[in-house]
């Protein structure tokens, strides 16, 4: 990997919690990079046809696996990320999953069951919309989506946040040694860029289906749910399952900082097509006589 590029990542991975603070990244940065329209363009172009040849060696491969977790406030841009980040992979090698709130069947099973089901198998790359970090986050800042989880009340003390944490860490440590590679993207816009994309998505009639009166009320909560994912960041990066804290007020730059980081873990695997044996070799070869 370009060494510019491998420092420009290293200044948004964080996989050491101790001394995180999520007010130390600013929202609105670009790396002193100012790049116009048409060349960011054609470095994402670049950075997506590197991604697709590695997963199509990740999918032949048939080892490992990569899980992208995207979070972010609303009009973050996740769905634009997630759009024009894989846009030129492979949909047998990929499994996206949104998550929206719980029904009540998920409601019936602890909080990361209905992730579990969604993982991706080996020589796949997952797409979480969301994900479980939703439970020491929307559920920390409103506490009735906690209670309607049906925990036994002894359960649900003050130390109930420190112990999801505990135990999403535990369960990424788990995934990593089963050869699933976590990446986790927060999307960390301002409270001014946001407001300015609500204000978009009223005045063009083709974006009004994106606006909700929900995400707006969101907003009075800004500050708690800023400390939430300041406290989920710390508690779970780590060299194995980094977190990236993504500039998002450009959305140019957070789209080739996420294709580079989903590249950059891809190319640290090893991947390769599978080497065929003497006795497959032979096959093939008297596979071509009979097709000759």
């Amino acid at each position: 990997m370009n060494i510019e590029v491998e420092d420009i990542l290293a200044r948004y991975r964080i996989e050491k919690g101790k001394g995180f603070r999520l007010k130390d990244h600013e929202p609105d940065d670009t790396a002193g990079l100012r790049l116009s329209k048409d060349t960011a363009a054609a470095l994402l172009r670049e950075g997506v046809e590197r991604l697709s040849a590695q997963q199509d060696k990740l999918y032949a491969q048939d080892r490992w696996s990569v899980l992208c977790i995207f979070q972010a406030m609303d009009a973050a841009g996740k769905d634009g990320t997630i759009k024009h980040v894989f846009s030129g992979l492979n949909p047998q090698g990929c499994h996206v999953a949104a998550f929206k709130q719980p029904s009540p069947t998920e409601l019936d099973h602890d909080f990361l069951w209905r992730h579990v089901t969604a993982l991706p198998s080996r020589g796949q790359i997952g797409i979480h919309n969301r994900s479980w970090y939703e439970e020491v986050l929307v559920a920390r800042v409103h506490p009735e989506i906690l209670a309607r989880q049906k925990l036994p009340p002894k359960l649900v003390t003050k130390h109930i946040w420190d112990e999801r944490l505990e135990d999403i860490a535990g369960f990424e440590r788990y995934l990593g040694r089963q050869g699933v590679v976590v990446l986790k993207f927060f999307l960390n816009v301002s409270l001014e860029e946001q407001k300015k994309r609500f204000l978009e998505r009223l005045d063009e009639p083709e974006k009004n289906w994106k606006f909700s009166a929900a995400d707006v009320s969101e907003r009075r909560h800004w500050d708690a749910y800023q400390e939430a994912y300041g406290e989920a960041i710390s508690a779970t990066a780590t060299a194995a399952s980094p977190w990236y804290v993504v500039p998002a007020d450009r959305k140019w730059f957070t789209r080739l900082v996420v294709v580079a980081a989903i590249g950059r873990a891809l190319g640290s695997l090893d991947l390769h097509y599978p080497q065929l044996t003497e006795e497959q070799r032979v096959a093939l070869t008297e596979a071509r006589s009979m097709l000759e």
